[in-house]
């Protein structure tokens, strides 16, 4: 019997709109019940995740920052972290600026940011949709490497670094390999995403990296959560689309992908679903767990 399914958010269990179908959120429910724990393990900020795992019933733990943290749900607390150091932070800041790319960071509290585009555009946009106990918490700012050096009560789990220019962006990722002792994730694909202006749906798309410490990884956290609860890894499932599922995906007992997911984990699942806008992680847990 599979104990514990971890399943990823942006392309996975969320459609293109940022949503969770009805369906899924019933059979989700229904694992629950019949006693295998669903843990959401995105690159999303905590209060991001909160409102969803509110919404299909998950209310022991989740991970957070692509596994920079895991926080305890009931208790309201964060049982493992590892976070950017604020002077490590500042020298990949130095670079985005230097350079003149959008960014912003992921705290343990709240997004940073200078401006409504790319990934955090579609958060507002999807924030407009949610009560206030369950939206993203963004911080607009005008500097964001002041708010950085004068923050004291935040911790920084990791920063996104956006361009909707393939070839500006990949010149600008190959000079964070300068700073040592973090991770850049490899993303080979565009993100692409849809919101609602009125009637009208506007794609938002654009070429990203996410940068955190080194050995920050969803398995690294689902590998904590593991120990601690004293389960194996072959009774776990985790369910992604993307690089930096791919860990999780290869080492968990059941690797599944979304349908169109990157290559990159293609190579190292065991089962590919239907994609995200047609309940595939629905359908996945319909077979291996009903």
């Amino acid at each position: 019997m599979y104990k514990m399914i971890a399943v990823d958010l942006d392309g996975t269990m969320l459609n293109s709109y940022g949503e969770v179908t009805e369906n899924t959120k019933r059979v989700i429910k229904q694992t629950i019940g019949k006693g295998t724990d669903v843990i959401i393990a995105s690159g999303r900020s905590i209060d991001s995740i909160k409102g969803i795992a509110q919404e299909i019933g998950s209310s022991k733990y989740m991970i957070a920052g692509n596994g920079a943290v895991v926080y305890d749900i009931k208790n309201n607390k964060i049982i493992y972290e590892k976070y950017i150091p604020k002077n490590k932070a500042l020298d990949i800041i130095k670079i985005c600026e230097q350079n003149s790319i959008y960014y912003n960071v992921y705290t343990n509290k709240s997004i940073i940011a200078d401006g409504l585009r790319y990934n955090v555009l579609y958060y507002y946009k999807e924030n407009l949709k949610k009560e206030d106990s369950k939206k993203t918490h963004i911080t607009l700012v005008d500097n964001i490497k002041k708010y950085v050096e004068e923050m004291k009560d935040e911790r920084i789990m990791k920063i996104f670094i956006c361009d909707s220019t393939k070839s500006i962006f990949n010149s600008i990722v190959k000079k964070f390999t300068e700073i040592q002792d973090v991770e850049i994730l490899d993303v080979s694909h565009m993100s692409r995403k849809v919101i609602k202006h009125g009637t009208v749906e506007v794609p938002i798309e654009y070429y990203y990296t996410e940068i955190s410490m080194q050995n920050v990884d969803k398995w690294y956290a689902l590998e904590f959560l593991i120990d601690k609860l004293g389960i194996k890894k072959d009774e776990v499932i985790a369910i992604g689309d993307n690089t930096n599922d791919k860990k999780m995906i290869e080492q968990a007992g059941l690797g599944i992908i979304m349908k169109g997911s990157t290559p990159v984990v293609t190579e190292v699942a065991d089962f590919v679903t239907d994609d995200n806008n047609n309940e595939g992680v629905a359908k996945a847990i319909e077979r291996f767990i009903f």
